[in-house]
């Protein structure tokens, strides 16, 4: 008898981001929340003349949401860094992955990579004395494109 298949999850994820070719990450954060993967495709209808039970449905521009990321946690200043790097040069990207994991929090079930990223929003938290790390209250960046990679896809 086979093993029931588990449901995907959404409580354990990673964002990776990384500016530049040398694969090295541009921050080391944790967030509670990750919204807005999405893409919406704008559909055109056409309607043919003298057929009037139906019309055509072509397909029109895809857009992509806008990545929101809550209540993250951080050791460093990159993602402040970077969002003042991309003030001052604005041709500036980045490429982010959303990884989304099982729950043993190692295994890969599916990665969510964006490309040509850049910083819209970065708003700290309100200040508490009880918390001792560098906190980033809500992050949002757009990006370029969004591509579905599944495990062992290369």
């Amino acid at each position: 008898m086979s093993a029931q298949p588990y449901p995907f999850t959404n409580f354990n994820f990673s964002v990776e981001i990384n500016r530049g070719s040398d694969a090295k990450p541009l921050a080391n954060a944790a967030f509670a929340e990750c919204d807005g993967l999405e893409m919406s495709m704008e559909v055109k209808t056409i309607r043919q003349g003298g057929d009037n039970g139906r019309q055509i449905r072509l397909n029109g521009a895809v857009s992509y949401g806008q990545l929101t990321l809550k209540r993250g946690m951080s050791e460093n200043f990159d993602l402040w860094d970077w969002f003042r790097d991309s003030v001052a040069d604005p041709r500036l990207r980045a490429n982010a992955e959303v990884v989304l994991l099982a729950p043993d929090g190692a295994t890969v079930r599916a990665r969510f990579v964006l490309s040509r990223c850049v910083p819209v929003k970065l708003k700290a938290p309100s200040m508490n004395a009880r918390d001792g790390q560098i906190a980033i209250e809500e992050f949002q960046m757009a990006y370029e494109t969004l591509a579905l990679k599944r495990p062992g896809d290369r």
